[in-house]
C-alpha cells in the first residue's frame, strides 16, 4: 500500500498542550508505522506559546498571531497536495469560517477533531481583550462539513450529531507504558491529597475550602497542587504548590496518595473528558471526582473511586481513603485496570488507525 500524506492543522505546538499531546499526538508513531506521513503545521509557534498566556505583550501577540495567518496562507496553498486533512479545533482562531470554507474547497478529505465545548467561547483570563474577537460559526462549519469527526464526551458527541452523524467518541488516553504505578498505600508518612490542573482551572480546587478544612481538623495531610506555583488555601491547611513541567509530570503525579477532580456543576464542564482523573487512575491513585459528566463514564463509584455530590460526601470518602491504606489499594488497582483496558492508547490505537483506513484510504 502507498503511503498517504496528511497535512494537520491544530492551534499548539507540538508536545506542548495537554488537549493535543493526550489525544491524538499519542497515536503518531503508530499511524506512521501504519503507512501515514503526519506533517504538523501549529497557528502557535514556540516562541509565541512561551507567551500567549502571560498577561501583556500584546504587540509580540499581535505580530505572532500574523506570522499564523500567513502560515495558514502557506497551508491552504499546499492543502491540495496532501491525501487530506487532519484539523484540530479550528483553522485559524478569530473571526468568522472564511479560512475552514477555503480549506473545504481545498482538501480532498478532512477530519475533525474537537476537545471540549470550544465552541461556548471560554478565554484565558490572560486574554480577554480579544476574547470577542473568537468566531464561534467555523467550530460548526468544520462538524457539518468534516468527512467524520473525532469528539471525547458523549455530551459533545450528542452536540456534533447535531451536524454530522458521521462521528467516533474518543476519550483523552493515556501512556500506560509511561504512567507506571509506584505507590506504597502506606500510612507511615504525611498524606498527600493532590490536584493538577491549570491556573484557569485551580479557581475549582476552591470548591473544597470547607470539605479539605474539616478533613484537616481530624487528618494530618499536605495539598500537592501542581500547575499553578501560587495557589494558596484558607490558613490552616498546608499547601506545596509547583508548576508543571513535562519533565517531571509524572512523578511528581506519582507522589499523590489521593487524587482530587472538583467541578462545578455548567455546561463548560460536560466538555472534559475527565482526563487529570484518568492521569491519577493510571498511576493506581484512588481518585475522588464531581458526580458530574463523563466522570461517570471515567470512574466506576466505589470500585475504580468514588463520585461525590456535596461537602459532607467530600469530606467522608477522603477521611476513608485517608484511613484505609488497604481501601487505596483497591481502588487504585481497580483504576489501573480501567484505564488500561479502556483509556489506554493501546486499547484506542486501532480506532484512530480505522478512521484513517476509512477516510483517507
Amino acid at each position: 500500500m502507498s503511503r498517504k500524506r496528511i497535512l494537520l492543522i491544530c492551534p499548539n505546538p507540538e508536545d506542548e498542550a495537554p488537549g493535543q499531546r493526550l489525544k491524538y499526538e499519542q497515536y503518531f508513531d503508530y499511524l506512521r508505522a501504519n503507512g501515514y506521513d503526519i506533517t504538523v503545521s501549529p497557528f502557535i509557534t514556540k516562541a509565541f506559546w512561551r507567551i500567549i498566556y502571560k498577561p501583556g505583550h500584546y504587540g509580540r501577540k499581535i505580530l505572532w498571531t500574523l506570522w499564523g495567518y500567513a502560515r495558514r496562507l502557506y497551508d491552504l496553498a499546499r492543502a491540495p497536495f496532501y491525501d487530506g486533512l487532519y484539523i484540530f479545533l479550528s483553522v485559524t482562531p478569530f473571526g468568522t469560517s472564511c479560512f475552514e470554507r477555503l480549506y473545504r474547497v481545498a482538501a480532498r478529505k478532512i477530519v475533525y477533531d474537537i476537545d471540549d465545548l470550544v465552541f461556548l467561547g471560554k478565554t484565558s483570563s490572560a486574554n480577554k481583550i480579544v476574547g470577542w474577537l473568537r468566531g464561534r460559526s467555523k467550530y460548526v462549519y468544520l462538524m457539518k462539513c468534516a468527512d467524520h469527526a473525532i469528539t471525547c464526551t458523549p455530551y459533545l458527541d450528542k452536540f456534533v450529531r447535531q451536524y454530522n452523524r458521521r462521528t467516533t467518541d474518543i476519550s483523552s488516553t493515556i501512556n500506560t507504558d509511561t504512567y507506571v504505578p509506584c505507590n506504597s498505600y502506606s500510612n507511615r508518612s504525611q498524606l498527600v491529597i493532590g490536584w493538577s490542573g491549570s491556573h484557569s482551572t485551580a479557581p475549582y480546587l476552591h470548591l473544597l475550602d470547607g470539605a479539605l478544612a474539616r478533613l484537616r481538623k481530624k487528618i494530618d495531610f499536605k495539598l500537592l497542587v501542581i500547575g499553578d506555583a501560587g495557589f494558596t488555601m484558607p490558613p490552616g491547611i498546608e499547601v506545596e504548590a509547583i508548576a508543571w513541567q513535562q519533565a517531571t509530570e509524572v512523578r511528581d503525579l506519582s507522589r499523590f496518595d489521593i487524587g482530587l477532580y472538583p467541578l462545578p456543576d455548567e455546561e463548560w464542564v460536560y466538555g472534559k473528558s475527565g482526563l487529570k482523573a484518568l492521569q491519577y487512575m493510571a498511576l493506581g491513585v484512588p481518585t475522588v471526582a464531581a458526580a458530574i459528566g463523563t466522570n461517570f463514564r471515567v470512574i466506576e463509584d466505589g470500585v475504580s473511586g468514588f463520585l461525590v455530590k456535596n461537602e459532607d460526601e467530600w469530606l467522608e470518602r477522603l477521611e476513608r481513603l485517608a484511613l484505609d491504606p488497604a481501601l487505596r489499594r483497591r481502588l487504585g488497582e481497580s483504576a489501573r485496570q480501567r484505564v488500561e483496558a479502556q483509556f489506554s492508547i493501546k486499547a484506542n490505537r486501532d480506532t484512530y488507525l480505522g478512521i484513517f483506513r476509512s477516510i483517507y484510504g
